[in-house]
């Protein structure tokens, strides 16, 4: 089903190259999890403002393959903020055959971060201030 990629900058943009395929011709898999797992990395490092380590994956559904030539985007958005983690929903898109242009929402995912410190122990996420302070 062909769609609109969002209103908003992506995180990531990359075009999936004939080395990460899988026997089946698609994008491997665990390649779109590496490149999930970066785009929500970045807004989860921003809030936390500092370094962060993936502690979970609670959900990823594939919804379509995507194919060499695709130009892959990956919208990621703080939805959750602990008092150590921070958890981010990514939307994955592909826009295709450029001779004809589609665009079609191939991933989903939602992935908590924990919030380090310089020796790799969690620590705690600064409150965000007011906007009109």
């Amino acid at each position: 089903m062909t769609t609109q990629l969002p209103d908003k900058q992506p995180e990531l943009r990359v075009m999936p190259m004939p080395a990460d395929l899988n026997p089946a011709g698609d994008v491997f898999g665990g390649w779109v999890m590496a490149m999930v797992d970066i785009a929500g990395s970045l807004p989860a490092r921003r809030r936390a403002k500092g370094r962060v380590a993936t502690v979970a994956v609670n959900s990823f559904v594939f919804k379509q393959p995507i194919a060499v030539g695709d130009v892959v985007s990956f919208y990621a958005e703080v939805v959750a903020v602990g008092r150590t983690s921070v958890t981010v929903d990514v939307e994955v898109y592909a826009e295709r055959h450029p001779e004809s242009p589609m665009v079609v929402k191939v991933t989903e995912a939602r992935l908590t971060y924990v919030a380090l410190d310089a020796q790799g122990k969690k620590r705690a996420i600064p409150q965000e201030m007011p906007s009109d302070a």
